[in-house]
């Protein structure tokens, strides 16, 4: 099985570091960032190019969503699988006479964070039984998770991490522009976010709500809207309204 990544981009270097330690062997890394894939080879010891696309029988598009479309219509070989790491796109965004499929792992990735990649979920959706078992088959050498997902669940699945990833994160960025302002080390908070993540492994989300909004602390919330103004002051009480909204206060 020779197998092409494609991506030079954070997915696309977890991809190949997942490979690597699972000795999956990859021929090649391919993509238009020189720079980052020199990187990539040097790490990883996998050819890389940025000019010529090796034939292969299996390529992971590891790009953004935008360039999938793109970046799949290089790929002019038949006889070959082609699959995306998109949570969002349907297969049917690869534009080529080849087998299309997915191939989505469901995590944040950033070069420079470590990640215990059998932890990771992996959503495999086929044109046929064979690819299915084929892809199986690689990914469950890399995670203990690998489920087959239909387009429409995995946008579900897609708009999930949204919420629980990327909403979470940008909170905690904005956290940390109140406490900056203020001078208090962000990392006085840690524990706290710690306990807040820690806490849903054994209580429901909805079960583990504190604070003024579900306490319905009508004098605490506006005291703090004082303290706000423009984006975060109407993320502060979108997010009041929310809350209240689902305990129904």
């Amino acid at each position: 099985m020779q197998i092409v990544i494609i991506g030079s981009g954070n997915v696309a270097y977890h991809m190949a570091k997942a490979f690597s330690l699972k000795k999956i062997p990859v021929l090649q890394i391919f993509g238009r960032n020189g720079e980052e894939l020199k990187k990539i080879s040097e790490e990883l010891d996998i050819p890389y190019s940025n000019e010529y696309l090796e034939n292969a029988d299996l390529y992971i598009i590891c790009v953004s969503d935008n360039s999938v479309e793109s970046v799949s219509q290089l790929i002019t070989k038949k006889d070959c699988l082609v699959a995306h790491t998109s949570g969002f796109l349907p297969k049917e965004i690869l534009k080529g006479a080849y087998r299309k499929s997915s191939f989505y792992p469901l995590q944040t990735f950033s070069k420079s964070k470590e990640l215990d990649y059998k932890k990771i979920p992996f959503f495999i959706e086929t044109e046929n039984v064979g690819d299915k078992q084929l892809l199986f088959e690689i990914a469950s050498k890399i995670s203990e998770n690998v489920m087959e997902s239909s387009h429409e669940k995995r946008k579900y699945i897609h708009l999930t991490a949204v919420f629980a990833c990327n909403f979470v994160n940008h909170l905690f960025a904005r956290a940390k522009e109140i406490s900056d302002s203020q001078n208090i080390p962000f990392n006085y908070f840690l524990p706290l976010i710690d306990e807040t993540v820690q806490k849903i492994y054994e209580i429901e989300p909805k079960a583990a709500q504190t604070g003024p909004a579900v306490r319905n602390d009508v004098r605490v919330l506006e005291l703090h809207e004082q303290l706000l103004k423009d984006e975060s002051l109407e993320i502060y009480k979108t997010m009041n309204h929310s809350i209240q909204k689902m305990y129904e206060l």
